[in-house]
């Protein structure tokens, strides 16, 4: 017999054979009353009432009772403030308690059960799923979720962040997996999708109106606080967060999404459809891809553009990150137009600069044509440009560069030799030997390169071996002339034969 069971046979046999009372048996067992008030309940007997007693919070009754009904949300630390200035010296735990029992309770609201025709709507909203570091910048993790109501085709993309142009991007994308544009799609009260609302008037954002005239949907937001109006994509994305993204391994933000569009149309399109469950989603959307508009001919410009101002340095910034431009058009105000892989400056609408985009923090992404030409325009720059490449490289170079001025030694020499150790071994191995130089309180490159090395021989790895030439056009274009060998020829005939000895030098006294 389990204990509990145990129990309940003696609460039941000193209930209706010794006659106890509740509260004697409570207190015989070492139990709370309400255990004893439950077993016998279960047994078929009334619950004992108990005469309750008097609380200092009685007093306050009214005032609560009337303060409530005018202002039915009002929190209790509030009324407990309300009660202290009329008197009450009890303390507040009591209070609430009085408060929470008080408190008029909101009834329950029922709701009818949403239908939608096939093609006639989809549920679209964000969930945020952590964060990801990416080198120096945390960046969160933003799922694109869009739900078709009548199949639950569901589309999923991952996206660094929630900007407009994310925004837009799942949209196109949602499209054109789908391979048509449902008639209408339900927003939550996203910044997105409602600049402002009051009552029934709304100000949509006018770029997720551009979007909307291009694919002839209609956007239509969810009132406020029903969320069973979109009931669709919330289940969704619990759905997604406990089917697909929990305990998953995935490397970047295009493996991540390559594993989701694998997951909607194949696991997640092998449930039963809600409609009909004869179906699964997959064949549900065979027939609601049928009744989906077409789309148009050309997909909508989804790309991110803004307006930047090029300082001093020939470079953009733009989302933590700088891009270089060409020299000639510092001091000026460019535009930027910025997809999920790709940045490019534009002044008046023709391109300057192209790169790759990068999601870090502090970067500085080059083209070696922009720098090359500022540099041989101003040969000045090139001792500025040496410090600066090796603080984007090895951090802890600025410390050293610092110390070894302080001890006298040439900061354009010590650049120099720092920058062949760069070239030669890599900004990693650069930068550990710095850190071990300055714990030395050796600033000066041949602390560097020894550490270097020996490191280099800790891994068995072979000598590096510099194989790119000088970056200087004299230094290329030297003529190496080959010497003659006539005096080494000479030196070979005056040499004594290996029969007879050399003859004695004495050495020099001391």
């Amino acid at each position: 017999m389990s204990r509990d069971k145990e129990l309940d046979a003696k609460i039941l046999r000193y209930h209706f054979v010794e006659l106890w009372g509740v509260s004697t048996i409570a207190s015989q067992l070492g139990i709370h009353h309400s255990t004893v008030d439950r077993v016998l309940c279960q047994a078929g007997m009334p619950k004992a009432e108990r005469t309750r007693r008097a609380s200092i919070v009685d007093l306050y009754h009214p005032m609560i009772i009337e303060t409530l009904d005018k202002h039915p949300r009002l929190s209790a630390a509030r009324l407990f403030v309300m009660a202290q200035q009329r008197g009450y010296r009890g303390g507040p735990s009591q209070f609430r308690a009085h408060v929470a029992r008080l408190r008029p309770r909101k009834s329950a609201e029922a709701y009818l059960r949403l239908r939608t025709l096939p093609g006639d709507q989809a549920q679209v909203d964000w969930a945020h799923f952590g964060h990801v570091t990416i080198g120096r910048a945390t960046r969160a993790l933003m799922a694109f979720v869009m739900v078709l109501s009548w199949s639950r085709q569901i589309f999923v993309r991952f996206y660094l962040n929630a900007r407009m142009d994310a925004f837009l991007h799942g949209h196109v994308a949602a499209f054109e997996a789908w391979g048509g544009v449902p008639r209408v799609l339900l927003y939550d009260n996203l910044r997105s999708a409602v600049l402002k609302r009051r009552g029934d008037t709304i100000q949509f954002n006018p770029t997720l109106l551009d979007l909307a005239a291009h694919y002839h949907f209609e956007p239509r937001p969810v009132a406020p606080a029903r969320g069973n109006e979109k009931g669709r994509v919330e289940r969704s994305i619990r759905y997604l967060r406990e089917n697909f993204f929990a305990a998953r391994p995935w490397s970047d933000i295009d493996d991540l999404n390559a594993q989701a569009e694998t997951w909607c149309w194949g696991h997640s399109a092998q449930r039963p459809c809600a409609e009909d469950p004869r179906m699964t989603v997959s064949q549900a959307f065979d027939q609601e891809r049928a009744h989906l508009m077409a789309l148009p001919d050309n997909p909508f410009a989804a790309d991110e553009c803004t307006q930047v101002r090029i300082g001093k340095t020939p470079y953009a910034r733009f989302d933590l990150n700088d891009y270089s431009v060409p020299h000639t058009h510092v001091q000026r105000t460019l535009t930027v137009r910025a997809s999920l892989h790709s940045v490019r400056v534009l002044d008046a609408g023709v391109v300057l600069a192209e790169h790759a985009r990068v999601y870090g923090k502090g970067e500085q992404i080059e083209n070696p044509a922009h720098i090359e030409a500022l540099v041989s325009v101003k040969r000045a720059a090139r001792h500025h440009r040496g410090q600066d490449r090796l603080a984007h490289a090895a951090a802890s170079s600025t410390a050293l560069l610092g110390r070894a001025v302080e001890r006298g030694h040439s900061l354009s020499r010590v650049v120099k030799e720092l920058e062949e150790l760069l070239d030669t071994y890599g900004a990693s191995e650069l930068e550990h030997a710095i850190v071990e130089a300055l714990q030395r309180d050796v600033p000066h490159p041949n602390a560097v390169r020894q550490s270097l090395e020996r490191r280099r021989e800790l891994r068995h790895a072979p000598p590096p071996i510099a194989i790119a030439l000088p970056n200087n056009d004299k230094a290329r274009n030297i003529v190496v002339r080959p010497a003659s060998l006539a005096a080494y020829d000479q030196l070979n005939d005056n040499s004594p034969h290996d029969d007879e000895p050399e003859p004695h030098t004495p050495e020099p006294r001391t």
